[in-house]
């Protein structure tokens, strides 16, 4: 179990040091909601490790440096395998199809059993229970479990920081692009908030004007109600790009969009009739034209 000698509960002058008051929350507010969770939480039960390199695995619930994992009723003859802030007490997953996954080593977090303290049954259950740190003078009357275990779980079921985007394309949006044009681009996002869409305000979207590698990065502009838009030229580069939007945030269901668009140069009927660059081509024609003219009279002509 997670053992911790200074950030223990207490009850009166009673103590188990099996019973943790954590306050280590993850900073999100898309994970534990908006309001702060004063009041730290108890926790009672088994630790786990995390793989710091595991992007897809986050620590919601972690424990002071002085918490080893040890069996408490058994004398330490070994260093504990886990100790300190290696020690997460609620984990959470997101995979990359977006399920989301909760890891809790406590099943009282989720229970409505009387607290015990010390081996006593006190006549509290664990939501309703009051809590105070052995390391803080600050006294709580009720635990941070309930709103803990409440915003968790929205985020859990998807009721909080799922997006989705609707392609907000023109109705006579062309099948394919000319080099050089100017181009519009617009996306909606949207973010489930527990019963209905609300827009999805960032200022780091962005979109990738994408063959083999990215031709125009440019961040998105946003009116402030979902809708996502930016202008820019066409490079002078014809093939097969594709338009690509991903948006992976903390707390939130990762995002990706993406649509292929053709990219042809100029048709010959496109080009203006005389282009400034081919001036020397077009004195070239005449001058060799008039050489030719001359040179026949001279020809022709001479004796």
């Amino acid at each position: 179990m997670v053992i911790d000698h200074t950030g223990y509960a207490v009850s009166g002058t009673e103590g188990d040091h099996t019973l943790i008051a954590s306050d280590n929350f993850i900073q999100s507010d898309v994970i534990l909601g908006n309001r702060k969770i004063e009041a730290p939480v108890l926790f009672k039960g088994i630790g786990h490790s995390v793989n710091s390199e595991n992007s897809w695995v986050l620590k919601v619930l972690s424990v002071s440096s002085s918490a080893y994992s040890a069996n408490p009723t058994s004398h330490l003859l070994n260093p504990p395998s886990l100790t300190g802030t290696a020690i997460s007490l609620v984990s959470v997953l997101q995979a990359r199809n977006n399920a989301r996954v909760m890891i809790s080593g406590s099943l009282d977090m989720f229970s409505n059993r009387h607290l015990t303290i010390s081996g006593l049954v006190v006549c509290t259950r664990f939501f309703k229970a009051g809590v105070q740190n052995s390391g803080s003078s600050n006294k709580y009357g009720k635990s941070g479990i309930e709103q803990f275990v409440t915003e968790l779980s929205k985020w859990i079921f998807h009721e909080r920081g799922h997006l989705k985007h609707n392609k907000a394309s023109e109705k006579d949006e062309p099948s394919t692009y000319r080099i050089n044009d100017d181009l519009d681009f617009s996306v909606e996002i949207f973010e489930w908030y527990g019963n209905s869409w609300v827009p999805y305000v960032s200022n780091d979207v962005q979109v990738q004007f994408y063959m083999m590698s990215p031709y125009v990065l440019k961040t998105l502009s946003t009116n402030q109600k979902g809708l996502y838009h930016t202008s820019f030229k066409v490079p002078d580069v014809y093939g097969v790009f594709q338009f690509k939007v991903e948006c992976q945030r903390l707390g939130y269901t990762s995002l990706s969009l993406s649509k292929q668009i053709p990219v042809r140069p100029f048709r010959h009927n496109e080009y203006e009739r005389f282009i400034t660059t081919a001036f020397p081509y077009y004195g070239a024609s005449f001058s060799t034209m008039a050489g030719f003219f001359i040179f026949s009279v001279i020809y022709l002509y001479n004796k």
